[in-house]
């Protein structure tokens, strides 16, 4: 064996910088989600913005009662991303469950982990985009069975809006969800859009709409907020990043506001 050489430690550690990324964005996810993550990646994540996920347990089929189930895993999902260190935005991603599970509990839940820290959830960020082109009338597109569809008509009609239309797919598995092209989102919402709609929202963190919304918006004429593009672009505009991704969509060149 050869001999190791003398292994030295530098006089002097080198200075720090306060952060490794200037921004940083907290993630908490579906143990089960094929979607968010990338798609944070590629509209959120850049040299100035960091990304970082936590996954928490969860078992389909996409039911009220199963979605309700996660609440208790949200405060131990938000400590698990970087402990002890604050962030500028945490979002959690599931729209349905936010519905059901309601958007202050969800805040309070997270809070216990990430005192002072700015929570976003899809259908809050929705509504935001949807005020954002001063939307009133509008049209919406989910995945889900009746059931779990119902209460995402009750949240957006009680925030003032008016449901010309409202379709659901009648899926049951997020994973499937995951699955559906972009191209046929396009089609869907082509179909799933009332002719008087000011914009049409599109729900569920598993589907690949931010690929496609560019697409949705050329087919009907009018914006589309889906809800990963409605997160980024809320995360993003409270990491004060105000620069604008057309190619995500007319969201996504639109200021926060209130």
């Amino acid at each position: 064996m050869k001999s190791l050489p003398e292994i030295k430690i530098v006089p002097n550690r080198p200075a720090l910088d306060d952060r490794p990324l200037n921004k940083r964005v907290g993630l908490i996810i579906l143990a089960t989600d094929h979607t968010t993550e990338p798609d944070f990646h590629r509209m959120v994540a850049s040299e100035r913005v960091g990304v970082y996920v936590a996954r928490i347990p969860y078992a389909n089929p996409t039911t009220p009662e199963n979605l309700r189930k996660m609440q208790p895993a949200l405060t131990a999902g938000a400590a698990l991303i970087l402990p002890d260190e604050p962030l500028d935005a945490i979002c959690y991603s599931c729209t349905s469950a936010s519905v059901v599970i309601g958007d202050a509990e969800i805040e309070a839940a997270i809070l216990a982990a990430k005192p002072g820290v700015p929570v976003v959830t899809p259908p809050m960020a929705g509504v935001r985009g949807l005020k954002a082109f001063g939307a009133k009338q509008i049209s919406i597109l989910t995945p889900y069975t009746v059931e779990t569809s119902r209460p995402m008509a009750t949240y957006f009609a009680a925030r003032g809006f008016d449901i010309l239309s409202f379709t659901c797919l009648g899926f049951e598995d997020d994973r499937e969800m995951a699955r559906i092209a972009p191209a046929t989102l396009v089609d869907l919402a082509r179909k799933a859009t009332h002719a008087q709609a000011d914009a049409l929202f599109v729900s569920c963190t598993a589907l690949r709409g931010a690929l496609a919304v560019t697409g949705m918006e050329q087919a009907i004429g009018r914006p589309v907020v889906t809800s990963n593009q409605a997160t980024a672009w809320n995360c993003l505009r409270l990491c004060g990043d105000e620069t604008e991704h057309p190619e995500f969509g007319r969201l996504m060149t639109q200021p926060l506001g209130q």
